[in-house]
């Protein structure tokens, strides 16, 4: 019965272990391309090293647990008391110190990574001012001096809805650094698929460097709760060619968008208002 039993747990957790690998990224699983970005394959490989080492933890410590309920379990008709044993020196020192290698070599590639994926000394090729707001967020080009102001998306359950959310737009295979702002409370900026969030928060700018290396479409959203409309934060993300971007930028200007749109351009209630007359003219 036990052993039927453990079966049946094992089966249980690998079960759920594949279907939440096939779930996708929304529940949590990473992309399998490592090559969306300079540094997703970064990011895959610690990601992927540390459950392989959580993993060989987790099956040695209860491959050791079940050992002992096995070995050491009380027999029929044995009453007598086993040795009492005070302290085993040897085996103190390993359940210390294998632990604390552990957690260095894990500390060491984190660190290692963490260095990396933050580092901003690179000259970039683009700079793109970002500004959440309730509830959507502004896109500066700072170098075509243009701006693509966001609007609110309306999430309708349709079909259709993400071509109406704001589009961030991404040179293939160039440097892009990235100013992170907020006009009014903490937003978190979010694209899943770069394996890379940063928050903005009012009164202080972020930054980060990235290179798209993967052109196509990809999903952004605000990670941080921020108030009722949270949900409608989302955003597109186009990695296009030099061609395209170039051309984006002179639709752009050409619809007006010309200069930058500061963090403190409009109060809440003037970006309320400018998303309801878009809706008005859409409709």
């Amino acid at each position: 019965m036990p052993g039927k039993a453990l079966a049946g747990i094992a089966v249980l957790g690998l079960t759920s272990l594949l279907a939440g690998c096939a779930n996708g990224i929304e529940n949590g699983a990473l992309p399998s391309s490592p090559d969306i970005t300079n540094q997703t394959g970064r990011i895959i490989t610690l990601w992927n090293g540390s459950w392989i080492a959580a993993l060989v933890v987790g099956v040695i410590t209860w491959g050791l647990i079940l050992w002992c309920v096995a070995v050491y379990r009380k027999r029929k008709g044995d009453n007598k008391l086993p040795v009492q044993t005070r302290a085993n020196v040897p085996l103190e020192l390993m359940y210390t110190i294998v632990p604390l290698l552990m957690i260095g070599v894990l500390f060491k590639y984190t660190a290692e990574d963490i260095a990396a994926i933050t580092d901003t000394s690179e000259t970039p090729d683009v700079q793109i001012n970002v500004v959440g707001k309730q509830w959507s967020w502004d896109f500066n080009y700072i170098d075509d001096d243009v701006y693509d102001p966001g609007v609110q998306a309306t999430l309708t359950g349709e079909e259709g809805v993400e071509e109406t959310l704001p589009t961030l737009y991404l040179p293939v295979d160039e440097r892009v650094e990235f100013t992170i702002d907020s006009r009014d409370v903490i937003h978190s900026f979010w694209i899943p698929a770069f394996l890379y969030k940063i928050d903005a928060v009012p009164g202080r700018t972020n930054t980060f460097q990235v290179i798209p290396t993967e052109e196509g479409l990809y999903q952004g959203k605000c990670a941080e709760l921020c108030g009722e409309y949270h949900a409608s934060m989302l955003f597109n993300v186009a990695v296009v060619s030099r061609e395209e971007y170039d051309a984006h930028m002179e639709e752009l200007r050409a619809a007006g968008y010309d200069g930058q749109i500061g963090v403190d351009e409009y109060s809440r209630d003037q970006v309320v208002q400018l998303t309801e007359d878009h809706e008005e003219a859409e409709s």
